[in-house]
């Protein structure tokens, strides 16, 4: 400013970080590219080494890469982490890929033809037996709470709970809690979906008076699942199911399937399902939405699928506990962030890891005992995350020879990446590097993620 002096304690905090960020680059701009192609991953990963792209066919090298040639000399490139509390910029991207997973399961899409959406679909959720009262939430019919235990014999809590009470999935009394149980079954949750598979398809060979031999002559049950923790602690399944005929999606079922059938082969199967001489077992609240393939009411293809995607990205940090597994037990009571209900369940794990070492239960205390996959699929539901991941990157490589003056690959051409490759650090080296991440990731917030048009045959 003329004739007055800048005071440098007047700048803010924030712009100080981004100026920090933006020194000591050789090349800011191509370091704040590399981050905005990670779309502001929290956790990037610095790559160092080279790659060729190599014509499968001829053996010819279309193209050579080095990040010598960098000006900072290493690659960025985002972690992948799928949880929104480690990285939500890679989350997104997760999230987004299992929305089009799902959806082209229920409507059609990708390699998925049209017609499935007239199959017999459901949406499915299934719950946790109870294992000891915790504190709950419910409202009547004018959306008012309800007290939470209003038995008169019951001594427990009869307050009305608000939606963000603390207090909400934590156990009444903690000392007749039935912990080992809850982390039992939390570990056996898994076993106990892939028996009520097995039993789904038996009770479907009934209702279609075939053998059980004979079944996938004449039907398929596809599946795609995600797992989400409810506020106690317990992991609970929402699940597309889908009957196909014996050549997969292409081919509608017998004429003689229905949703009824579908429904009640599933209620049957899960009633009958058990694990470990019946002690683990599903809940009994068993939720089934039929879903509709014509008009926008009730549960859509896109409104299932918006809904599985959302839960794809969460663990067990929402039930309470955090998203590291622990190394030793002796740090528990120092991490504040844990609720009661969910340091017992730890603590649980820990202690139950001496009579059960075979389950591995330490080394999932921090999942509350749960190991299993928190997205599933069976393998003809629909396209794959590696399909799709693929497609991406050729669909950008196929922009960045655009921006090069070179015409794009054929559609069925193959290729083949070498390369050697290390990681020579993870994460950002200063806080002003963290800061401008910041920015790239708002950024991104609301800019769709991109992929191939429908016009492309990865579509």
């Amino acid at each position: 400013m003329t004739g007055q002096e800048f005071d440098t304690d007047d700048i803010p905090a924030y712009l100080r970080l981004l100026a920090q960020g933006a020194a000591n680059k050789n090349d800011f701009h191509r370091w704040k590219d590399m981050v905005a192609s990670t779309r502001g991953c929290t956790s990037p990963i610095r790559l160092v080494g080279t790659s060729s792209t190599v014509d499968a066919t001829t053996g010819e090298v279309l193209s050579t890469y080095s990040t010598w040639d960098e000006p900072n000399e290493y690659l960025l490139t985002a972690c992948g982490n799928r949880r929104a509390s480690r990285c939500e910029a890679c989350a997104r991207v997760y999230a987004d890929d299992t929305f089009h997973l799902i959806k082209s399961g229920l409507a059609g899409g990708r390699d998925v033809l049209g017609s499935v959406a007239t199959h017999p679909r459901v949406f499915a959720t299934f719950t946790a037996p109870s294992f000891g009262p915790v504190h709950n939430r419910t409202v009547d019919a004018t959306g008012q709470a309800r007290p939470c235990h209003p038995r008169r014999e019951d001594p427990s809590c009869r307050a009305r709970h608000h939606e963000d009470d603390p207090l909400l999935g934590q156990a009444i009394d903690p000392d007749t809690y039935d912990y080992a149980g809850a982390v039992l079954w939390n570990n056996r949750a898994g076993e106990l979906w892939h028996t009520f598979a097995v039993y789904l398809r038996r009770h479907l060979a009934e209702a279609l008076g075939v053998s059980r031999a004979r079944l996938s002559k004449v039907l398929r049950v596809e599946y795609a699942k995600v797992a989400e923790y409810q506020s106690r602690g317990l992991v609970h399944f929402h699940a597309v199911i889908r009957l196909d005929g014996p050549s997969g999606p292409a081919e509608p079922p017998p004429a003689s399937t229905d949703m009824d059938m579908l429904c009640e082969a599933i209620t049957s199967a899960a009633r009958t399902a058990r694990v470990h001489s019946h002690a683990i077992r599903w809940g009994t609240q068993l939720d089934l939405r039929p879903i509709n393939y014509e008009g926008d009411d009730g549960w859509t293809d896109a409104k299932v699928a918006r809904y599985i995607a959302k839960y794809a990205t969460k663990g067990a940090e929402t039930a309470g506990t955090v998203d590291r597994p622990f190394r030793t037990i002796s740090h528990l009571d120092r991490i504040r962030s844990l609720t009661d209900h969910a340091r017992h369940m730890i603590r649980t794990c820990w202690d139950l890891h001496e009579t059960h070492p075979h389950l591995k239960l330490r080394e999932w205390a921090h999942m509350l005992g749960y190991g299993g996959h928190f997205s599933t699929k069976s393998r003809r539901y629909s396209t794959t995350l590696g399909t799709m991941r693929t497609d991406r990157a050729r669909f950008r490589a196929d922009q960045a020879r655009e921006l090069a003056g070179l015409d794009p690959l054929p559609p069925n051409h193959s290729t083949v990446r070498i390369g050697d490759w290390a990681v020579s650090g993870t994460g950002y080296i200063n806080a002003g590097e963290e800061a401008w991440a910041e920015v790239i990731r708002e950024q991104h917030r609301f800019k769709p993620i991109p992929r191939p048009t429908n016009n492309d045959p990865a579509a």
